[in-house]
């Protein structure tokens, strides 16, 4: 199967929620949080900073698990809707 690349619409989603991944994040270890999600510390790293900027739907599910972060709020973030208002300060 062939990848088509990303538009930079999709490119900017992608860094939209890793932005807030890592601020949900705030100060809990990378690796911890990475463990408790099912992926290794350098995916979270990577989708953190916008340098996977589509994950699987499988690992962002479990990574909103991990952070307490509502699924639905994710998706919001990533079609370009307003960050909570806690993600947002």
């Amino acid at each position: 199967m062939v990848r088509h690349p990303l538009t930079p619409e999709q490119i900017e989603a992608g860094r939209r929620l890793g932005a807030l991944l890592r601020h949900a994040r705030a100060e809990r270890d990378l690796a911890e949080v990475a463990q408790a999600a099912g992926i290794s510390p350098e995916t979270l790293r990577k989708i953190e900073t916008g340098r996977l900027p589509s994950p699987g739907f499988g690992t962002i599910v479990r990574l909103g698990e991990a952070l307490d972060v509502p699924v639905q709020d994710l998706a919001a973030t990533w079609r370009g809707g307003e960050l909570p208002l806690e993600a947002a300060s």
